[in-house]
Parts: structure tokens; C-alpha cells; sequence
């Protein structure tokens, strides 16, 4: 992107463009041959160059109404964007930032011309002090915006962040308490009312959730989570396959085994009817663990996912025959009784396939007689196995047995 520039014939655009030819100039040298001292003392310049260049851009935006009204942009940002090839939000972000540094929060506008304001910086200062109430008085306000600008000399955006959230404590002591009470429940009855939640099928067997969520709620998520990302370690071995595993797929492991660990008979009901997972699949396909079946309403499921729902969930099986037609409309399944379940962990203290180290409170219960083929929730008919193993157990390219000491040995088909 080359700027065009007609006839320039204010100082200010003459400095600009002596900057541009500066740095164009400095480009033509290759950093390789530099001194390790002359690329220290470039960098630092560079860095400081951006602040000042940034300050300015934000000076210019806030006096440039009139040059988006007489080109007829809707504003300030998209004239830029249109002619720097630029996305406009990012822009409006600026130009939000250089209106409330030019009009209200002078400090700030300087410590930006200084070099000693980052527009990240800035940022974050504009939006603690914006969020600060009028009847705090204009004194402590600008007590706060001046101590946040000399923050800023010393820490980064994302520390400034955390001294802005209790800026009252140091300017203003004496009512802080009272005022960050007033401001949490300010944001958490702003959180309630901004919480959003959208799922969105993908069409190839996987599909997203995006959600913002009130942040206590993210932290209690991310707590049990990371419970089920870090279970306890019995073994000193750092190469286990989980630790192979790229984190974000971990995590979305957990959220697939929180889920799974709920116990339905405890959810909302439908209608009267608790909430329940209606399943169709042939009775053969069932059986044999070949073909798909499918949720009521939802995605198709293969036969083997489905046997493996019907150890953790409450499904109603509607088991047709060859033409469709409704053979049986299932008992509903109900997971194992919390008694059971304790008993199940007391007795196999973890997970029982060989080698695996999971703990117990970590682990699903498996049916070792498939419930599809009469199998009963009772302890002596099941075991705990984590949710890895657990998908193994119905994994038809697996075949399991049960050792004499009572761990689970796989091993994949030829």
C-alpha cells in the first residue's frame, strides 16, 4: 500500500513523509551484518517508532470527520479502509480510542505522544476509566487516569489490565471496597445479560460450540476440565499417550466426559418426561454392532456408538425391523445408582485397562454384558474404565480380555 499525497504543504505531512523515507532507507540494510549492540539499539527504535506513529494516527483520526464527510465514507475508519485495503472494524476500535483520548482523557493522549503509551495500553486505560462512576468526582478520576498512565511505563497491557481492576485501591482506598462491589455486580448483571450459546452441525460428523459465558462459569468449567485433563499419575512415565495428545483435543475429550458423567434422572424434565436420548437402529444392526442408527431429531450414530451411549446415558432404544417398522420400544437405561458406582470404584480403585493410570472419580462404568444383549446394571457386570478405554471397549477394530488380575489388555485386529 503506497500512499498518494497531492502537493503536501503542512509540516506535520513533511515530517511524515521524512519518516517514510527514513524507513525505507533503514530497509535496504541487512540486519545480518549488524552488531548485536546496533540490533538491540534498532529494535528498541523500531519499537518506540510504532507508539509515536500509532499516537499520531489516533491524533489524526480524531481530526478527520471532515475529510470522511467531504469523500462521503461513513466515517472516519472506512475512509482508511478503503484506501489502505485495511479490515474497518480493527479501525473503529482505533477510532473509538483516538475520540475519547482526544476529547476526554488528555493524559493519556500524551503518554501516547511520549512514546510511554501503547494503543494496547491505552485501551485498557480508557476502558477502566470510562467504567469508573461520575459521582466518584472528577478528582479521583483523574487520580486514577494519571497513576494508570505511569502503570503503563512499567508493566504490559495484560498486567495494566489487573492493576485497573482495583485502580480504587490505590488512588482512593477509603471507598474501594464499597465501589468494587457495586462494580462486580454491575458486571456480572452484564455478564447474565450478554451470555450467549450457539451450536452448528459441521456435516461431517463433528460440529461447534461457541459460548460466552459469565466468567465465573468459564473458570468452574475450566476446573473440571482440567480435573479430567490432569488426573492423578501413578507412574513417573512423561510419555504416555495422553501427553501426546495436543491439548485443545484434550480438552474436548473432558467436555465429552463431563457430559457423559451426568446423570440423567437429575436433568430438567421434558414435558413431564425425563430428559432421555430416543435412539432408532435395526435390531440386527444392534446386535452385531454393524450398520447406523440415529438420535430422534439429530445426527446419525454408528451401532457401536450407540452401545456405548447405553453405558452412560438414559436411551430408550426404538429397535425397528426390516421395513421400519417399530419392534420395540425399549425400557428406558438408567446409569448405575451412586451406590453402585462407589462400589464399582472401591472394588477396580481405577481404571482396569492395563497400564492405564486414571483414578476412579475420573472413569465411566462399562457394561461387560452389552445392556442391548441383556445385560443388567448391577456391580458384578461392570467395570470402570476412562473414557479413552471405554470407546476401545466398543471399538470394533479391538478385541479385549480380562487378565487374571483383573485389568483389560487390548489388542487391535489384525
Amino acid at each position: 500500500m503506497v500512499a498518494q499525497v497531492l502537493d503536501p504543504t503542512h509540516q506535520a505531512v513533511l515530517c511524515l513523509q521524512a519518516a517514510t523515507a527514513s524507513v525505507t532507507e533503514a530497509l535496504t540494510y541487512e540486519p545480518v551484518y549488524m552488531s548485536a549492540d546496533d540490533k538491540r539499539a534498532a529494535l528498541l527504535a523500531i519499537a518506540d517508532l510504532e507508539r509515536r506513529t500509532a499516537a499520531e494516527k489516533l491524533k489524526l483520526m480524531a481530526a478527520c470527520g471532515d475529510v470522511a464527510d467531504l469523500d462521503g465514507a461513513r466515517d472516519v475508519a472506512a475512509w482508511l479502509a478503503q484506501r489502505t485495503q485495511a479490515e474497518a472494524r480493527p479501525l473503529r476500535h482505533e477510532q473509538r480510542l483516538a475520540e475519547a483520548v482526544d476529547k476526554q482523557w488528555l493524559r493519556v493522549a500524551d503518554g501516547m505522544a511520549a512514546g510511554a503509551v501503547s494503543v494496547e495500553q491505552a485501551h485498557v486505560i480508557v476502558r477502566c476509566l470510562t467504567d469508573l462512576p461520575e459521582r466518584l468526582g472528577t478528582e479521583i478520576i483523574a487520580s486514577a487516569e494519571i497513576r494508570l498512565v505511569e502503570e503503563a511505563q512499567r508493566l504490559n497491557p495484560t498486567e495494566l489490565k489487573i492493576i485497573a481492576t482495583r485502580i480504587l485501591e490505590l488512588v482512593a482506598p477509603e471507598i474501594a471496597e464499597a465501589e468494587d462491589a457495586r462494580r462486580l455486580e454491575r458486571e456480572e448483571q452484564r455478564a447474565r445479560e450478554t451470555m450467549r450459546a450457539r451450536t452448528k452441525d459441521l456435516g461431517d460428523g463433528t460440529g461447534t460450540l461457541t459460548a460466552r459465558l459469565p466468567i465465573g462459569i468459564l473458570r468452574r468449567l475450566e476446573t473440571y476440565l482440567h480435573a479430567f485433563t490432569n488426573p492423578r499419575k501413578e507412574t513417573g512415565d512423561p510419555n504416555t499417550e495422553s501427553d501426546r495428545i495436543p491439548y485443545p483435543r484434550k480438552l474436548a475429550q473432558a467436555f465429552c466426559s463431563l457430559l457423559e458423567h451426568l446423570d440423567p434422572t437429575a436433568l430438567p424434565q421434558h414435558g413431564g418426561v425425563p430428559t432421555t436420548l430416543l435412539v432408532t437402529i435395526t435390531e440386527d444392526s444392534l446386535k452385531q454392532r454393524l450398520g447406523i442408527g440415529s438420535i430422534i431429531g439429530g445426527p446419525a450414530l454408528s451401532a457401536t456408538e450407540i452401545r456405548r451411549h447405553a453405558c452412560t446415558a438414559k436411551i430408550i432404544p426404538v429397535v425397528l425391523g426390516g421395513k421400519g417398522e417399530i419392534l420395540d420400544l425399549g425400557r428406558s437405561r438408567r446409569l448405575h445408582s451412586t451406590a453402585q458406582r462407589l462400589a464399582i470404584w472401591l472394588r477396580d480403585k481405577g481404571c482396569r485397562a492395563e497400564g492405564c493410570t486414571v483414578p476412579a472419580a475420573w472413569t465411566e462404568i462399562h457394561h461387560l454384558r452389552p445392556w442391548s444383549e441383556g445385560g443388567e446394571t448391577n456391580v458384578d457386570d461392570a467395570v470402570a474404565v476412562c473414557n479413552h478405554d471405554h470407546h476401545r471397549m466398543h471399538d470394533p477394530t479391538y478385541t479385549h480380555e480380562i487378565l487374571p488380575n483383573g485389568k483389560i489388555r487390548f489388542r487391535k485386529k489384525n
